[in-house]
């Protein structure tokens, strides 16, 4: 029987706890810092140590002997958590500091796909606030996203209307730091028109285990409007990437990265997620990610019926090749609760309503915790996730959206139109 320590406070961290719970293998569970989703999970616990610090959370492991370590977000794994972890001889699932740049540093991952001839919408990189205008304003504004190159949490791509937006845009980043360090170097997409899904998969540098393909609503707002945030939603499986379609994003986005990572002394071991656009019926991958995503997790780990325990065990291992991995059949559709501020602000303190929720709906906490009274509050932008499972996603959908109705804070915000088919298409977004 095992201890695993699971990083991470949102909404992510709690859906692993809660399907690393159901393993006969897992005795124990801390989760770092963890919510008050995770804090009320049978058998876990809140450890109040930050996702970023790796030295108390090195710490921690080696005097509690923990068995296996999950990484959740993308902020300890770029920072080399699982390096500081493997040097002293502890299990951890994640890729090193070097095989996590692939999401660091937007413009290392698009030299890494040109490398290995990864299909990717054109692009330039900049430092220079001047020979950024200078490029803008040679092409057509409506054809460009512009993208800050580091780690923004969901909220670093822009879509500009206009020559003075994307002046603005580039400024703001460039010249007056608003996203710090991450957005001291911007790349300059092309913009595409297609179907936007993303794809996960289990790894362990060398084997690979497709999750179900993903629909994920990253703007604010009905109908892909609003600003771009860390998600409002998502459903799998997605009708938009067809069988054959997974065998191109495999065969020509997934398979090429990691053997090129391999060739590098890179082992990728974890879970590697591409955004990718289907246009013309061609998948072109315009983000790789390090990490399982979220709302992306909330999604896929219910539809996951193999012990998660063992699928990671078998990554760390390098053995995934000699363990079945199976799904179950179905769909599953995650709607994401916000403040009213987000993704600009969050306003912590406010009193979560959460009454019963019907059959087939299950709850995963992000921003929130308890008082000492035990009262659930907010404590982030994004506050609840609620997912529903059903054999189809519209039923998925409208069950979660019953689970919705059952949850109240002040100035409570959602998108309502999860599960239709519009929210997978739009823009490249990231």
């Amino acid at each position: 029987m095992s201890h695993v320590l699971i990083v991470g406070s949102g909404a992510r961290a709690h859906a692993l706890a809660w399907k690393l719970a159901q393993s006969p293998h897992v005795s124990r569970l801390s989760v770092a810092p963890g919510n008050g989703g995770t804090a009320a999970l049978p058998g876990a616990r809140n450890v109040p140590i930050d996702a970023t610090d790796v030295v108390s959370l090195l710490d921690f492991a080696q005097t509690e002997a923990i068995d296996l370590t999950v990484v959740g977000p993308e902020e300890p794994l770029a920072s080399g958590l699982v390096d500081q972890f493997e040097a002293v001889g502890l299990r951890i699932f994640g890729p090193r500091r070097a095989a996590a740049m692939i999401e660091a540093s937007k413009s290392h991952a698009k030299t890494l796909m040109a490398r290995c001839g990864v299909p990717t919408p054109p692009y330039e990189v900049f430092t220079d606030l001047d020979a950024a205008l200078d490029y803008v304003t040679s092409q057509p504004v409506y054809d460009l996203v512009i993208k800050a190159d580091g780690l923004a949490r969901g909220k670093g791509v822009f879509l500009p209307r206009g020559e003075a937006d994307a002046e603005g845009i580039l400024r703001a980043l460039l010249e007056r730091d608003a996203l710090g360090a991450a957005g001291r170097r911007v790349i300059i997409e092309r913009r595409l028109n297609g179907t936007e899904v993303s794809v996960h998969a289990f790894t362990d540098g060398e084997a690979v285990v497709l999750m179900p393909p993903l629909c994920d609503y990253k703007r604010l707002l009905d109908g892909d409007q609003g600003p771009n945030t860390g998600g409002m939603g998502a459903v799998a499986p997605t009708a938009a990437l067809t069988p054959a379609l997974l065998d191109q994003v495999h065969e020509r986005i997934v398979r090429p990265v990691l053997a090129e990572l391999l060739a590098e002394g890179l082992r990728f071991k974890g879970v590697l997620y591409v955004d990718v656009m289907i246009v013309d019926g061609q998948p072109l991958a315009l983000a790789l990610n390090a990490r399982l995503g979220d709302p992306a997790a909330q999604t896929l780990l219910p539809l996951l019926q193999t012990d998660l325990f063992e699928v990671l065990q078998a990554c760390v291992d390098e053995h995934l090749s000699d363990l079945q991995v199976c799904w179950k059949t179905g769909a599953a559709a995650t709607v994401v609760l916000t403040t009213a501020g987000y993704p600009y602000r969050h306003e912590p303190g406010l009193p979560i309503q959460l009454g019963a929720m019907p059959e087939g709906v299950l709850v995963f906490h992000s921003g929130t915790r308890r008082t000492d009274g035990t009262e659930l509050v907010t404590s982030g932008g994004r506050v609840l996730a609620i997912t529903g499972l059903a054999d189809d996603v519209p039923t998925a959908a409208a069950r979660a959206y019953r689970g919705v109705a059952q949850v109240s804070f002040p100035g409570m915000h959602f998108r309502r139109d999860i599960g239709s088919e519009p929210g997978c298409s739009g823009p490249a977004l990231d």
